[in-house]
């Protein structure tokens, strides 16, 4: 008889969990939330642990991706405090090599992988109790109320940083989920800001506040906002878009204008607090956790996606290694991921003073470090490849990507 899963969560964790688990012979369940899958979303840059474990879980040639086409003259730019504009490094030009893509592109692609798994929408775990042999888990509709209870051999929670499933096993979100001081807001622009090529990326990196712009190829730019600032929970008071403006108000720059006119007439956005999220284990009894429920490395560290993709794709394996024990598996499965996690969560820092720089002395730094990688980087040959695991799978900037699709 096969072993029954139960994942909380549709997102990039959860679907890649899901994947994996069928792979190992289980019968996965996904519950989600919300009344309907989530489309379109911001801008994620998938590194080569992500494309591997893209190809792992068989989703590769389902996955499209984004890089802009720097042999047509898409480019990088950061502003002054002068307004004048100088190619720079943007997020494509890191070590490995990142593909773009969009959330939804990853997302899509999972959702392809997922058919023929039961998926029910508008559900959710409001009570978890496992037994001698089995984890009992009472599910609720969101809309009507209707409870029911079912039994799981094994419950996955994927329900993303503020994580339903952590807190009912594994305790309140603050033994959990530690403070930056920083808000992101995410969206989609519906044009490139005027004068730029359409491809063009663009930096504003001021000192507790900086706009990036993120060139795509075959799809309008995304943008982000982030500021550092004490009071979070004052953020979430009013308008978003106001207290935006009244955040960025300082800074009179075209670019920066046309992403807060935009912002006023965006269809959807991500406006949130920044957090990690840091367990001393990942698991008890028959209840795991996954993606930014147990790990959340935040926006900063770029490794978001990649990690829920290696996540759920390493814990298939580990099943089907250890089919009769699901305890060594869950073992197996973490002591193999968690250097992985660990490493990328203590990088994260450093990055955000790449994002977001903590003091006008921060900002200078940051400045001359981007402008010395950037010449150095430019007299490189250009086949030379940066940094160790860079070789990427078809998709990245090494091909023609106007209109790219990884393949295994």
């Amino acid at each position: 008889m096969q072993k029954r899963a139960l994942v909380v969560g549709l997102g990039i964790a959860g679907m890649s969990a899901a994947i994996g688990l069928r792979q190992a012979g289980w019968t996965p369940v996904i519950v989600e939330r919300a009344p309907e899958r989530r489309t379109g979303g911001y801008f994620v840059g998938l590194f080569p642990a992500g494309r591997q474990a893209a190809v792992d879980l068989g989703i590769a040639d389902h996955l499209h991706t984004r890089n802009p086409d720097r042999a047509a003259g898409a480019d990088s730019w950061s502003v002054d405090r002068r307004g004048r504009r100088r190619s720079t490094l943007g997020f494509l030009d890191q070590p490995g090599e990142p593909a773009a893509t969009l959330r939804g592109d990853i997302e899509a692609a999972l959702w392809e992988g997922i058919t023929g798994i039961e998926v029910r929408f508008a559900t959710t775990p409001i009570a978890i109790t496992e037994g001698p042999a089995e984890v009992q888990v009472v599910l609720q509709n969101t809309g009507t109320g209707a409870q029911a209870r079912e039994s799981f051999d094994l419950v996955v929670g994927a329900d993303g940083m503020r994580s339903s499933v952590r807190r009912i096993v594994f305790g309140p979100h603050e033994e959990y989920v530690t403070r930056w001081n920083a808000m992101i807001c995410a969206f989609q622009l519906k044009e490139q800001v005027p004068a730029y090529g359409a491809s063009d990326s663009i930096v504003i990196a001021r000192a507790k506040r900086a706009v990036w712009v993120f060139g795509l190829a075959d799809h309008a730019p995304t943008a982000l906002l982030t500021y550092r600032t004490r009071d979070i929970q004052e953020q979430f008071s009013g308008s978003r878009v106001e207290r935006l403006r009244a955040i960025f108000s300082g800074m009179d720059d075209p670019v920066v204008r046309h992403v807060l006119d935009s912002l006023q007439e965006a269809p959807d956005h991500l406006f949130d607090s920044v957090h990690q999220v840091r367990m001393p284990r990942w698991s008890a009894g028959r209840v795991v956790v996954v993606g930014d429920a147990a790990w959340c490395m935040n926006l900063y560290s770029g490794m978001g996606a990649t990690s829920s993709l290696r996540g759920g794709a390493a814990l298939g394996t580990t099943l089907q290694d250890h089919p009769d024990d699901l305890q060594a598996a869950l073992g197996t499965w973490e002591a193999g991921l968690r250097p992985f996690i660990t490493q990328h969560q203590r990088t994260a820092r450093l990055k955000q003073q790449m994002f977001v720089p903590s003091s006008r002395r921060a900002e200078a730094l940051r400045a001359v470090l981007v402008a010395l990688a950037h010449r150095i980087r430019g007299r490189r040959p250009a086949t030379e490849v940066d940094g160790p695991g860079s070789s990427a799978l078809s998709g990245t900037s090494a091909q023609s990507p106007s209109s790219a699709r990884m393949n295994a």
